[in-house]
């Protein structure tokens, strides 16, 4: 690694995750799932994870070749019924209220070439294996976070003019970067970019839009926001009052969209890395909160497989990030969803966040819809904004307030 300072940094990144990203409490236990490729960063996290005082640390290691093995020659038995151990050991993990910490680091392009029938249906299996902890998480029961790692295939798909090692250390670089690594005190850092995102969602709060109106020269479309809907930034609180950030880096403010409220078209301004196949230049249209037509130029039968779930076709989240931020000021492409999704406004296929609702943790699936927000096994976000971007909020009354101008806050 060429990076000056990189082991004094990767060890502050690591007490940054747990000591900001999910708050580790005395007595708690963990979950981290992470690449076998990232031991030196698992190692940093299970010490300062145990030093925080957890009483466990479950490490979920992952190792593409082998789950590219799995996709590929696995009896079609075993990909459509997931082994009871798995859905035990996620009951165990909500049980614990375990801290779960997901490392992302993989190739965005995995599974490209693999029979996409075979990795819908084991998406679709390990959806409903999991369904318990997904709840859980959906509904902050238990504090999670989602952050990055350089693995060397990611970082020459971000950086192809720089040989491996050289990409993998501009990697992390930008990383560190928008983590705040690279800052006096990381926490403190993050403290103060909690308030200053904090404050938007305050003021998305008192406005209660009836919808949002977007427009640019790609997109034309309305998004109904559901009654009492509630914006959330940056940090979230469980039931018991830990604050974790839910994914690190954040730039965003999000609420949940009404599902029966959608109309008109949109399109995608970043590629999307989903199931390890890259979709580009999707194009989506709505109408009473359905799509009725989906085009992507690359990946159309990955997104046809992805809407075949059920739930995918409306969508469960809105997100506002202004164009200015740091990432994408940057001008990188990461190919990754947690990196892409906060240099730019984005919405998501699928679940919505019952926390964005009042009263939504309490809800069943069916008083959930009846509200307007969606229920389904994905969640999976999509870039949409520019810097031509336009938003105005609608009011109950029908009046407009402008929210984006140009891709910025208005």
């Amino acid at each position: 690694m060429t990076m000056t300072n990189f082991e004094e940094k990767l060890a502050k990144y690591a007490q940054l995750i747990i000591e900001v990203g999910v708050n580790v409490q005395k007595g708690q236990a963990v979950v981290l799932y992470i690449s076998v490729t990232q031991q030196k960063l698992a190692h940093l996290l299970v010490e300062k994870a145990y030093q925080a005082g957890a009483s466990e640390v479950i490490i979920k290691w992952s190792d593409t070749f082998s789950n590219r093995q799995f996709l590929k020659y696995a009896s079609a038995e075993r990909l459509s019924n997931a082994p009871e151990y798995i859905v035990k050991e996620a009951e165990y993990i909500v049980a614990k209220k375990a801290a779960r910490i997901s490392v992302v680091s993989e190739d965005p392009g995995a599974y490209a070439g693999i029979d996409q029938k075979r990795i819908a249906q084991n998406q679709k299996t390990m959806g409903q294996a999991l369904l318990s902890v997904r709840k859980a998480t959906q509904n902050n029961d238990l504090s999670w976070t989602v952050v990055g790692a350089a693995d060397e295939a990611w970082a020459k798909k971000v950086f192809p003019n720089l040989a491996g090692q050289d990409a993998v250390s501009r990697l992390w670089e930008e990383i560190f970067k928008t983590c705040r690594i690279n800052e006096a005190d990381p926490i403190a850092a993050w403290k103060a970019h909690d308030q200053q995102l904090r404050s938007k969602a305050e003021w998305l709060n008192q406005e209660q839009f009836s919808a949002l109106h977007y427009t640019s020269p790609l997109t034309d479309f309305t998004v109904g926001l559901p009654k009492n809907h509630i914006w959330e930034a940056a940090s979230s609180l469980t039931p018991d009052g830990i604050s974790f950030m839910a994914n690190m880096p954040t730039e965003e403010v999000f609420t949940a969209a009404d599902c029966h409220r959608i109309d008109g078209y949109i399109c995608s301004t970043k590629p999307l890395s989903y199931a390890g196949n890259i979709l580009e230049d999707m194009k989506f249209t709505f109408k009473d909160g359905q799509i009725v037509e989906a085009t992507a130029k690359k990946g159309q039968v990955v997104l046809d497989h992805l809407l075949e779930l059920p739930g995918a076709r409306s969508l469960g989240e809105v997100s506002l990030v202004p164009d200015p931020s740091p990432i994408s000021q940057s001008g990188i492409t990461f190919f990754n969803t947690l990196f892409d999704e906060n240099a730019s406004d984005h919405l998501a296929l699928g679940a919505a966040y019952p926390t964005n609702v009042q009263g939504g943790t309490n809800m069943t699936d069916e008083e959930l819809l009846a509200h307007g927000v969606n229920v389904s096994q994905t969640h999976v976000d999509f870039m949409v904004g520019s810097s031509d971007m336009n938003i105005d909020g609608i009011k109950a009354d029908g009046s407009l307030v402008p929210v984006f101008r140009n891709g910025d806050w208005a």
